[in-house]
């Protein structure tokens, strides 16, 4: 009866620590090199008023690189603020341990694309890329993030990661201050 009880409880333990498994947008391998990339994953959501802003991570690996890819969409009746990014752009993380962790941009300028959709609502996608410094992989891994700050070209704006939100577009559950614990396995 013993041991009945024990493998019991081994095979719920080991159901309840499992790693989910890593979800890729693409994984491919050819003459040119090695490019894979997680699925996008929103990181923050905000709705307010008739205006609407979303921000997805997605983690990439290319020839042995790790860069972050950070895309934002805003939707607004109202005119909306260009925030570009350039050489200059960093992303900031401060983790709950207290650290800060700093992703600069890579070399390239991108103000976002303006699109109109048929209900008469602006639609700004931007999107930048982000090179991680060495020695931040072991920080990120081991401490949940509490702040994110982006710093555009003319222009800087922080959010608040929460713990946890259901998102009211996708209505979904997502955990964005774990993002990195969860996810950093998948481009190592």
């Amino acid at each position: 009866m013993k041991y009945v009880i024990t493998l019991t409880l081994l095979f719920f333990s080991l159901n309840i620590f499992a790693q989910k498994p890593c979800e890729y947008n693409t994984n491919v391998t050819d003459s040119l090199g090695t490019y894979k990339s997680t699925k996008e994953y929103m990181i923050s959501e905000k709705n307010f008023a008739g205006n609407s802003s979303y921000i997805f991570y997605s983690l990439a690996l290319t020839d042995g690189l790790p860069t972050l890819s950070v895309q934002i969409i805003q939707k607004s009746k109202d005119f909306l603020k260009a925030n570009c990014f350039d050489k200059n752009s960093k992303l900031f993380l401060q983790l709950n341990n207290g650290k800060i962790i700093t992703l600069i941009h890579i070399d390239q300028e991108n103000c976002g694309t303006m699109l109109r959709d048929d209900k008469g609502f602006d639609n700004r996608v931007n999107s930048g890329i982000f090179m991680f410094m060495k020695d931040s992989f072991e920080e990120l891994k081991n401490s949940p993030v509490s702040m994110m700050r982006i710093k555009y070209l003319t222009d800087t704006e922080d959010y608040i990661l929460k713990k946890e939100f259901k998102s009211e577009l996708t209505n979904e559950i997502y955990n964005p201050e774990n993002y990195f614990i969860n996810n950093l396995k998948c481009i190592e």
